[in-house]
């Protein structure tokens, strides 16, 4: 049987929302979404946009309501979990078609149809660093027609509320590394000099797409040798030289679930800096899982990732770091800081993001995995060859 979020789960997320949205003073939510973050939109109604962006639209009670662009109708009526689905002319595609003759509502239209009546005096926003200009604008405008409310910024709300993971969610999230696991080994498998950094990519995603991933969790890189510390990057057509450092990020999103991995390879034996390197990322993330669970505050993960890294003469590689939560995004709320103080919690799902950056060298790797908290520890959701990985043959 097919992994997969049912639709009574989706009902009880917009009820659980609706729920802090009363207790938040928010009458009206709007959560914004694109091709490339879609995860406010998906949480609600399973729907990723493509070419164009979408909204989800809820008031405290009734029905939420699905906003699309004017091209998208047939699409979001085959995926959406939201039956109530409107198109609005600013959530076109950014090349800016016209459509004559087209009909189409407006928000003022979809913001009444929503409240249902009632009044609005504040209206939230969950997607604030995404949303277009556009269509914050076209918001703006239609905001003296529905009672003028006040715009607040509701990320934070929606994010706690993804925060902790149903059984569902993290179902899916196990089968997201599976593939995601397999794709890594065959990389490392196959990975061989005068390869490409896309070369390697696409053994990678192929096995994602053969294991029934939706694609990759975000645009993934393999980087090579000189240049290889860059924290976030894309893979280019550099050739894999023996001798170097392959700095190999990838991930598979599945029933819209990313996951991801990190792991250093080196093509031959590792010198003395990329061995104290990876070995340095190793141990710092044996100190992270040994340390989180439920109930300790977050902010000892960090230090006891800070203080191995000191311990071991590397803390001066440090970029950031240690953690980030995952989920529908590769990269979400919350993260795990220097400078965080909350109580990690059953059901949380993170990452070890652990980049160290040797910029002298200008050499750099990664080593992530994801892992679930539970109330004794962490159980990990992929653990492939934590080790010194070199290619010798």
């Amino acid at each position: 049987m097919k992994i997969r979020i049912e639709d009574q789960e989706f009902r009880e997320r917009v009820c659980k929302t609706q729920e802090k949205m009363k207790q938040e003073g928010i009458d009206i939510l709007l959560a914004y979404g694109n091709e490339a973050e879609p995860q406010y939109v998906r949480y609600y109604s399973d729907y990723w946009p493509s070419f164009e962006s979408a909204g989800v639209l809820m008031a405290q009670e009734g029905e939420p309501i699905l906003i699309i662009g004017p091209e998208s109708g047939t699409f979001a009526g085959g995926v959406s979990r939201i039956k109530k689905i409107r198109k609005l002319l600013c959530f076109r595609e950014s090349s800016e078609p016209e459509y004559p003759g087209a009909k189409l509502d407006d928000f003022a239209s979809v913001i009444r149809e929503a409240a249902e009546g009632r009044r609005i005096k504040r209206l939230g926003i969950a997607g604030n660093c995404l949303i277009t200009h556009v269509i914050y604008e076209a918001l703006q405008e239609a905001l003296p027609e529905v009672g003028d409310p006040e715009i607040v910024k509701a990320d934070l709300m929606v994010s706690r509320i993804r925060a902790e993971k149903s059984p569902a969610e993290i179902a899916c999230m196990r089968e997201a590394y599976r593939i995601t696991q397999l794709a890594m080994k065959k990389v490392v498998e196959q990975i061989r000099p005068g390869m490409t950094e896309n070369q390697v990519k696409g053994i990678a995603m192929s096995v994602i797409f053969e294991e029934g991933g939706e694609g990759e969790a975000y645009p993934f890189w393999i980087l090579t040798g000189k240049d290889s510390n860059q924290a976030i990057s894309r893979c280019r057509n550099k050739v894999i030289e023996p001798g170097d450092l392959v700095h190999i990020q990838v991930g598979a999103r599945y029933e819209g679930y990313a996951s991801t991995m990190g792991r250093p390879v080196v093509i031959g034996k590792a010198t003395e800096e990329q061995r104290g390197l990876i070995e340095a990322g190793l141990a710092a993330q044996r100190a992270i899982l040994k340390t989180a669970k439920a109930g300790v505050n977050a902010k000892e993960v960090s230090d006891v990732h800070y203080n191995t890294l000191k311990e071991l003469g590397y803390e001066g590689h440090i970029l950031y770091g240690p953690c980030h939560g995952t989920g529908l995004m590769e990269g979400e709320y919350p993260w795990i800081e220097s400078n965080s103080d909350y109580l990690l919690e059953e059901g949380m799902t993170f990452c070890t993001c652990i980049y160290l950056g040797d910029d002298e060298n200008r050499i750099g790797m990664r080593i992530e995995d994801g892992f679930l908290i539970t109330k004794d520890g962490t159980e990990s959701f992929s653990d492939y060859r934590r080790e010194v990985i070199e290619i010798t043959e």
